[in-house]
């Protein structure tokens, strides 16, 4: 019997294992529901990392934070977390400063342009989270945040410790 991927694909063949099911099912899955996010975060010039990096900065210090630490806390790797803080700089929507117990550390802040933009796009993107997944009950979301977490875990330590 064909899965719906399988029929949504056109598919003839079986996919090859469940697994292999599950992985383009969540690709599928992500590419869909990301589709209207990434527009409005492209309609305020803003890639999905660079939004990233203001949420995390807007939930801290004034101070602001390193870049290992906003590299720690982000939802997803980024390769040079240097380039896309300089273009958030270049927009005025991020300072550099030296921090003041430490001079070589240099923190990132947001600046009020910054807190404007991530504030103007809270309200549209929380609808549009509530238009893509408000259909599920909160026990579905539970199950389906559980079920992500695990199936991520084991590919996190794997990436963990090849890293270390």
């Amino acid at each position: 019997m064909e899965s719906i991927l399988q029929q949504q694909l056109k598919k003839q063949q079986p996919f090859d294992s469940l697994e292999q099911e599950a992985y383009l099912n969540l690709l599928r899955t992500h590419n869909m529901l990301s589709a209207a996010p990434n527009r409005l975060l492209k309609k305020n010039a803003l890639s999905s990392a660079q939004y990233n990096i203001l949420r995390i900065l807007e939930g801290n210090s004034a101070e602001g934070l390193p870049c290992l630490e906003i590299v720690s806390q982000m939802v997803t790797r980024v390769p040079d977390i240097t380039r896309l803080v300089d273009r958030l700089e270049e927009a005025g929507l991020v300072t550099r400063n030296r921090s003041l117990e430490d001079r070589r550390v240099v923190l990132i802040a947001l600046t009020d342009k910054g807190k404007q933009l991530i504030g103007s796009m809270h309200d549209p993107l929380n609808q549009i989270h509530q238009n893509t997944l408000g259909h599920l009950s909160q026990e579905e979301l539970t199950e389906l945040n559980r079920l992500l977490v695990k199936a991520r875990d084991k590919a996190e330590a794997a990436h963990s410790n090849s890293a270390g």
